[in-house]
């Protein structure tokens, strides 16, 4: 029996596999990402409203916003207009070098 906890105590830590490298081109947008998705939308001339970023994505309105915000804090330039009193967002294809 003392062979038993011997060989219980002294095993070793296991340590968790590290991770890849990140490079820049692990960090590209899946074209299937829903903010992909919405950036998509955004890209058309005529831009997208809300509503119809919520309908693409199935996301509530507060999560195409705080998916909207995250874009600008990557540095994507979103432009808004009023059209009809409907918010139209647009984004320029070229910002999303």
């Amino acid at each position: 029996m003392p062979k038993a906890e011997a060989t219980l105590g002294s095993a070793a830590p296991q340590t968790p596999p590290k991770a890849a490298a990140c490079d820049s081109a692990s960090l590209a947008p899946n074209p299937a990402s829903k903010a992909m998705r919405i950036t998509l939308l955004m890209q058309r001339p005529e831009g997208a409203s809300l509503d119809e970023m919520v309908a693409e994505t199935s996301w509530l309105p507060h999560t195409v916003r705080a998916a909207l915000t995250g874009l600008r804090k990557k540095g994507h330039k979103i432009a808004k207009s009023k059209v009809d009193e409907v918010t139209r967002y647009t984004i320029a294809p070229a910002s999303l070098s």
